[in-house]
């Protein structure tokens, strides 16, 4: 019998994060806290562009955002917010530039195989394919037992689990 596998990944999918950020732009515009604020919200490539007049207004624009993407089943995670951020001022207004985040880096993807190896089960194998890792084993439920090892861990990054074979 052929091994099973798995690759764990780091995606999102593009097409909620648009609806998110359409819906968060929605409702900006019609909510009466950010009436005559200059709030905006739009999505560039891989990029939300986050814009108001007041670096509060900035920070509520992104908390909006934030609860559209979870409302649609995307992960916080995937923002690549860093330590420390705040919105920049340009002219008069404030502007919030939040890249979004694809991949496991090797940093990560170290973490990910040692936390498979040392809590996992024992038959399972890892090996790091670029942003992915591939995971194979004997027996399904061992693949199956990584899953929830790996959902239950407190990463860096959101994972998901494709090819499962």
């Amino acid at each position: 019998m052929a091994d099973a596998s798995m690759d764990i990944v780091s995606t999102f999918d593009k097409q909620e994060v648009a609806n998110a950020v359409n819906a968060a732009a929605k409702e900006i515009h019609n909510r009466y806290d950010f009436k005559g604020v200059g709030a905006s919200v739009e999505l560039t490539g891989e990029v939300i562009k986050m814009e108001a007049n007041s670096e509060d207004r900035c920070k509520a624009v992104l908390d909006v955002v934030q609860t559209w993407l979870v409302k649609r089943g995307v992960s916080l995670k995937h923002l690549d917010l860093p330590d420390g951020w705040a919105p920049r001022l340009s002219g008069k207004e404030y502007k919030l530039d939040v890249p979004l985040k694809e991949g496991i880096n090797q940093e990560n993807a170290k973490k990910i195989n040692k936390i498979i190896r040392d809590e996992g089960p024992r038959g399972v194998k890892t090996q790091i394919q670029g942003d992915a890792i591939r995971a194979t084993s004997k027996s399904r439920d061992d693949l199956q037992a990584v899953q929830k090892l790996l959902k239950e861990s407190d990463l860096d990054v959101a994972v998901n689990f494709t090819n499962y074979r």
